[in-house]
């Protein structure tokens, strides 16, 4: 099963947009407890620690290959690890959640950008009416189905922060095709070592002349759950589904994230779901289905 998974893109994309669902409620919920950087510090550090163990044997084969090309083994540590989280966790502090969700859902254009801007890879028409249709699905949920609650959100300073971040990952996913040639493992423990180096010495600044961790019970669950889901499980997954579909069709499933939102809400906080959720799922449904035709 475990093998049928790792060879199918739409499922490693439906596990990952899963795991990143809750990350952008839980960074704002927890904005009072965990500053922005220190949670993306502690997620790092945590899932390294949690990975290093399994990649140490394909480390010790890879090295050489994971260093013929420093540079982009650490642009793609700074795009997709130090810098993206940070940045969301940063924007959260001072917008909502609701405003995050609907900056990330312009993700899939931005990667659609970068890679004409970097490969020239065209577009195909199928391909923009699909990510229309989702992007009307994903405002609908929003939107809550209304107009006014449309017109009424406003910009935030904290919307900056996450639209910067979403144009840093965009440009991670599409040069994740440039990646080192070795096991996944060892990609994603450099990365992860990466990352957390590059962020230590804001983390220290942070901590010593900004704010300080609280460490009680739901910081520390916070941090776990960072460290295993939207870290080691969903970048494992993601990795692998660009790899296998491309940048471009990869970031479609992103729009996935507001209706498993609602669903887990609707699972773990009682919240109904309401006919705007499901308009918007089906919207989503038929944006993903019609990107994975392609025209001769």
């Amino acid at each position: 099963m475990l093998r049928a998974v790792w060879s199918t893109p739409a499922l490693l994309l439906i596990v990952s947009t899963l795991c990143w669902s809750g990350n952008f409620v839980l960074g704002r919920a927890m904005h009072e407890h965990v500053p922005p950087i220190g949670l993306a510090f502690w997620r790092w550090t945590g899932a390294l620690l949690l990975v290093v163990g399994f990649a140490a044997p394909h480390l010790r084969r890879d090295w050489t290959a994971l260093w013929t090309e420093p540079l982009r083994l650490v642009l793609l540590s700074f795009l997709g690890v130090a810098s993206f989280n940070s940045l969301v966790y940063l924007g959260l502090n001072t917008t909502t959640a609701t405003n995050a969700v609907l900056l990330q859902s312009v993700m899939p254009l931005m990667i659609f950008l970068a890679s004409y801007a970097i490969y020239r890879e065209a577009v195909q028409p199928v391909q923009v009416i699909a990510l229309a249709i989702s992007l009307v699905g994903v405002t609908t949920i929003i939107s809550h189905g209304s107009m006014a609650a449309l017109l009424s959100l406003s910009l935030r300073p904290g919307d900056g922060w996450v639209l910067l971040a979403v144009v840093f990952y965009a440009l991670y996913s599409v040069l994740l095709r440039r990646r080192p040639q070795v096991h996944p493992l060892s990609f994603l423990a450099a990365t992860f070592a990466l990352g957390a180096l590059m962020l230590l010495p804001v983390y220290l600044a942070e901590h010593l002349a900004v704010r300080r961790i609280q460490v009680d019970g739901p910081t520390l669950a916070s941090i776990v759950y960072v460290a295993i889901f939207p870290s080691v499980v969903a970048y494992l997954c993601f990795n692998r589904a660009v790899e296998l579909a491309g940048p471009n069709r990869a970031g479609q499933y992103l729009h996935l994230m507001p209706v498993f939102g609602s669903a887990l809400a609707a699972l773990f906080v009682g919240e109904r779901l309401a006919w705007f959720h499901w308009a918007g799922a089906g919207l989503i449904a038929c944006g993903i289905l019609l990107a994975r035709k392609r025209t001769p």
